[in-house]
């Protein structure tokens, strides 16, 4: 074996090396079963994409939301700024790869020059002013011995990919903040219906009222209690169409329109409760797109301690350059003026006044913030699929009674006015009753509010829809 043959094996090993540590990512032990999941939530199905679609508020059955979801998707300036950060990323991959070719170029140097007369050994028969023409190619390449340029790009690339995911959830984000933000305004044009019927109910209540003071059966006690129960009912309406503005305005924006001129026409009982498969607690850190992203930034933190090591070691730089020289335009393409010049550069820090150590140290202070933000971020996605699922359970229960007792209490309020008419109670009774009706009622659609969004909140916390 030739020392040529040593030479180019040895080089090859040395450009297999790399400085980054192995990668060995922060484990987190998944728990079998999420705590608060039961038969009702669907706990022993995995989520795929066959269960789960990355349009998964369609599940939710309104059509206006789908269309406003669709609207998100195009026109919302959040989203578009991520998708930006997005693009910037994958640019900033690109250009590390660059770095793993050649760099070629050509230059042209026309121009003159003009020797100082005190020059050193300039002879009495040269020119002071000459012509230094010179035309030709160059490349250059870095060698990467010591695996910088290969850990560079394996950075990129991870941070290119969690930047997608920061995408991914921004978007997820968006589309659950849009279908409970809708769901609200759902609810609160049911809770108007009831008012504005409640208003009618309690204005003819009052009319009877003021009627039979008028026949000297009711006193002004009566008057007063049933004009004070409709106006509060009026300015409980009022209440809700300012809170309903508010929200209109909230998902105008989230759609990236204008509130001026943007509009959703009042409707109610237009979304269904639906619980989406849940999966296993294992399968969580693959579909959360924040949980992905914060892995593969804990990936390119290590890379980082590879990029910051190879500090310490000579670069090795091959470049090769050649044209031709000519103190004339036309002499440039004379055979005997052509030069090149080829060879290796070897280049070394002795001292920097320890710099590189303390890009290593902080490099390795990355690695540990990287992997803290990494646990954190799974910790807090187990957290949030539990509330979510606590949520669902315990709305789910309180929404059947809240039911029942809107449905009681009205019933109450009813008998109390026959009562009431037949001269059997007072009317203190019926203003109770009805007063207790209206407050159950609405406490009734404000809680199965929160149950629809209760669902919405599970299927953000368990990923949205997601790639297999």
């Amino acid at each position: 074996m030739n020392k040529r043959t040593l030479l180019t094996g040895a080089v090859m090993l040395l450009a297999g090396c790399s400085q980054a540590p192995a990668y060995h990512p922060a484990m987190l032990a998944a728990p079998a079963t999420f705590h608060e999941a039961g038969s009702w939530a669907a706990g022993d199905q995995v989520a795929t994409t066959e269960t789960i679609a990355p349009d998964w508020w369609r599940a939710l059955g309104d059509p206006q939301l789908d269309a406003l979801e669709d609207q998100l998707a195009s026109t919302s300036p959040s989203l578009a700024a991520a998708l930006a950060r997005d693009d910037e990323a994958r640019a900033a991959l690109g250009i590390a790869k660059s770095y793993t070719m050649p760099t070629v170029g050509v230059a042209a140097y026309p121009g003159y020059n003009r020797q100082s007369d005190d020059r050193p050994l300039r002879g009495s028969n040269q020119e002071a002013v000459y012509g230094n023409n010179q035309l030709g190619p160059s490349i250059s390449y870095e060698v990467d011995l010591w695996g910088r340029i290969r850990n560079s790009v394996a950075q990129k690339r991870a941070q290119a990919v969690a930047s997608a995911e920061d995408t991914a959830a921004m978007r997820l984000s968006l589309q659950a903040e849009l279908a409970t933000t809708y769901i609200m305004l759902r609810g609160l044009d049911a809770e108007s219906d009831l008012l504005k019927r409640s208003i009618d109910a309690f204005t003819e209540a009052d009319n009877v009222v003021r009627a039979r003071f008028s026949g000297g059966i009711a006193t002004g006690i009566d008057t007063g209690r049933s004009g004070a129960e409709l106006a509060d009912a009026q300015a409980q309406l009022a209440d809700v169409r300012a809170a309903r503005a508010k929200l209109e305005h909230a998902i105008a924006s989230l759609v990236g329109a204008s509130s001026s001129t943007f509009a959703i026409v009042p409707a109610k009982d237009t979304v269904a409760v639906a619980i989406p498969p849940v999966g296993l607690p294992a399968t969580l850190l693959q579909r959360r797109p924040d949980v992905a992203a914060a892995e593969r930034r804990m990936y390119a933190a290590n890379r980082s301690i590879g990029i910051a090591r190879a500090a310490f070691f000579p670069t090795v730089d091959l470049a090769a350059q050649g044209g031709t020289n000519a103190t004339t335009i036309a002499g440039l393409f004379a055979a005997g003026n052509v030069f090149w010049a080829l060879g290796p550069m070897v280049a070394e820090t002795i001292f920097d006044g320890g710099r590189r150590a303390a890009g290593v140290r902080a490099a390795r202070a990355k690695w540990d913030e990287s992997a803290a933000d990494y646990r954190s971020t799974a910790l807090n996605a187990f957290q949030e699929v539990e509330d979510s699922l606590s949520s669902l359970h315990h709305f789910g229960d309180e929404d059947t009674a809240a039911a029942r007792a809107a449905a009681q209490a009205q019933q109450a309020a009813d008998l109390s006015m026959v009562r009431y008419e037949k001269g059997a109670s007072n009317y203190l009774d019926v203003v109770t009753a009805q007063t207790t009706a209206l407050f159950e009622q609405r406490r009734a659609i404000e809680v199965h509010t929160l149950r629809l969004n209760a669902a919405v909140s599970l299927a953000r916390s368990i990923g949205g829809g997601w790639k297999a």
